[in-house]
């Protein structure tokens, strides 16, 4: 069976993080083995929690499984608390990144044009160093900002304009540029304005090739949303799909559940109810 290394933390509430990752992983039939960052009882955006640090045991972890000779088909990144754990991570990707391995680096900074309470330059630098290893990233239009040193509402303002996807394409290069032959920079959440429609799109940027898809835009976020879509992506790269139905894939699983969440008026914290539609991740390739 393939295996995909997961690394993040692990919250008891919010859906998100390795929760969410190891349930579409291992449904579509891959062995999910986590590296825990950390063991929260809910995830930060709660007003309370309780938080034990992971990042002084990783590396005996990592070095056990170095002990087991094993091998990983994937390697998935998401949030990082600090430069610290980046390190941890490049041990990791020192002992187990081989030619056939695919991974996905998530740089979980900041959103609609805020960085998270945790960011800092040495987390930024230590993002970009991550991404100089990753055959694909899923920034956020915030983290490609950050991680290119463009200026967030300048990119923005072409929003309602018609050129406005050229544009984050001219900076996602600029990403692109810094990471392996044949990587990917995959931009999610990005929301585009066309006349009374709003549409909120993934545009995945090669060196050759780009694309981008949309879906009418749902003007509330949730927990988690972002980790299963990335976490779906790689399962999916790792399973032979392309980017292109890989983020077609994650899109039509997340859209039902993100729908029930608005009706429900679930509040954003604890995340969407996933679980329910598992079974679209096992479907063929989504046109």
């Amino acid at each position: 069976m393939k295996k995909i290394a997961l690394v993040n933390d692990l919250s008891g509430f919010g859906k998100c993080s390795l929760t969410a990752a190891i349930s579409v992983v291992s449904v579509m039939g891959i062995h999910a083995v986590p590296l825990p960052t950390a063991v929260l009882s809910a995830q930060t955006g709660f007003p309370s929690f309780y938080c034990d640090d992971y990042t002084d045991r990783m590396d005996f972890i990592i070095d056990e499984w170095k002990n087991m000779n094993v091998h990983f088909d994937g390697i998935h990144s998401g949030y990082l608390a600090g430069p610290n754990q980046i390190q941890k991570v490049l041990h990791l990707l020192d002992a187990f990144q081989k030619n056939d391995t695919i991974y996905l680096a998530d740089p979980v900074l900041g959103d609609d044009g805020r960085h998270f309470k945790v960011f800092t330059q040495a987390l930024l630098d230590g993002m970009k160093q991550l991404c100089t290893r990753a055959q694909i990233t899923t920034p956020n239009l915030t983290e490609l900002c950050l991680l290119t040193e463009t200026d967030y509402k300048a990119l923005t303002a072409f929003s309602n304009e018609s050129d406005y996807l050229a544009h984050i394409e001219t900076v996602a290069h600029k990403l692109l540029r810094t990471m392996p032959a044949n990587a990917c920079v995959l931009v999610t959440g990005i929301i585009r304005h066309c006349g009374r429609e709003t549409f909120m799109g993934n545009m995945a940027v090669t060196a050759d090739h780009s694309f981008y898809h949309e879906t009418p835009y749902i003007p509330k976020s949730f927990s988690g949303t972002g980790d299963l879509f990335s976490a779906i992506v790689c399962a999916s790269l790792v399973n032979g799909l392309s980017v292109e139905d890989a983020a077609k894939k994650a899109a039509y699983f997340l859209k039902p559940a993100i729908e029930d969440a608005v009706a429900e008026q679930i509040e954003s914290n604890h995340g969407v109810d996933f679980e329910k539609y598992l079974g679209r991740l096992i479907v063929p390739n989504i046109k």
